[in-house]
């Protein structure tokens, strides 16, 4: 049973049981903010939902569902943060990937716009640049080279295109590489500092693809969600595309060792044929310090030793292979046993 809003500001957080959707959930609470999250818990957790939101367990692919959510509550903001964003894995999960990301998003603005909401707010990603160009930056011209990548830069079009159109303000947020406690331990697909730390406490070797020089710029959660959630406050940020993140960047192999120094472990690696992935990721955030006056204030060390803190408590955990593989050509060997396990 869907309750009737009460009077005031209200927002619609998706994927608020998940990991950086839980935090923006939060932030938004705490900012005064009216909370109502969206979520079909395939990749969050109930119990991670923050005390005061409202859970509606479903999914932005639902078009019942999410026009029955806009009639009822009237949300004067949208936080949309429900994605699959296993970017390796979207080459294999085609159909998935463009149903859940693409179609699910167009849902939300259908609504959005219907309801002449105050404020869109699309967590995208730096997967929309692409390859050999970094440091990314917001004005260069997107060219994803895979299906999440895609799914993402289509929808950031579509909002473009639906504020043009019909008016709707919005604001893209690109985060990049984001880590910290509520991360899916168990997701076996994505997140490599959730897969090392459980592969760690479960006493199993790390995975890596390829040779482990890949470079990314890993960013805690805290200097994420906190300014996408208090972005609906800043007037210029409407009508922006933002990256947000950490400014510096470490190969896997580095990030390998310092995760394991703070678990006191000597762990094996186990090194697989290399994927099909963007090599070096790093982004330009000069336009987030001007309109939001975000700079990362997490270092990778203090940000690993908070989330391994919370990883020790929470446990490890057994994630489930994904069940749907569209395409088994040249699916990578760990994940090919995972769909057979």
């Amino acid at each position: 049973m869907i309750t009737k809003a009460q009077s005031g500001v209200c927002s619609l957080v998706t994927g608020g049981a998940g990991f950086i959707g839980s935090h923006v959930a939060k932030k938004c609470l705490a900012i005064g903010h009216r909370v109502i999250v969206l979520d079909d818990l395939s990749g969050g957790f109930a119990d991670q939902v923050p005390a005061g939101a409202q859970l509606v367990t479903g999914s932005v692919t639902d078009t019942s569902l999410v026009s029955e959510l806009f009639a009822e509550h009237k949300f004067t903001y949208v936080y949309h943060l429900a994605a699959y964003a296993a970017e390796g894995l979207s080459h294999f999960i085609r159909r998935f990937n463009y149903t859940v990301n693409l179609v699910g998003t167009v849902n939300l603005i259908n609504e959005a716009v219907k309801a002449e909401t105050a404020c869109f707010v699309f967590a995208s990603s730096i997967a929309v640049y692409g390859s050999n160009q970094v440091p990314m930056k917001e004005d260069m011209l997107p060219q994803p080279e895979d299906p999440y990548g895609i799914s993402k830069y289509a929808a950031e079009l579509d909002l473009a295109s639906a504020h043009r159109t019909f008016g709707l303000p919005y604001i893209i947020f690109r985060p990049h590489n984001v880590y910290g406690e509520h991360q899916n331990l168990g997701d076996p697909y994505r997140n490599v500092l959730g897969i090392f730390m459980n592969q760690l406490m479960s006493g199993r070797a790390l995975t890596i693809f390829g040779d482990g020089m890949q470079t990314r710029a890993f960013s805690h959660v805290d200097d994420v969600a906190p300014h996408i959630a208090e972005s609906v406050n800043i007037p210029q940020a409407y009508g922006q595309v933002i990256n947000i993140g950490a400014d510096a960047s470490y190969t896997i192999n580095a990030l390998a060792e310092i995760i394991t120094k703070e678990f006191g472990s000597k762990a094996t690696i186990s090194y697989q044929p290399a994927r099909n992935e963007v090599y070096q990721a790093y982004a330009c955030h000069d336009k987030a310090r001007e309109l939001l006056g975000a700079a990362p204030r997490v270092d990778l060390e203090e940000g690993v030793s908070r989330m391994a803190e919370w990883a020790r408590r929470v446990g490890s955990r057994s994630g489930k292979p994904f069940s749907g593989i569209e395409i088994t050509k040249q699916l990578p060997p760990s994940w090919a046993a995972l769909s057979r396990a």
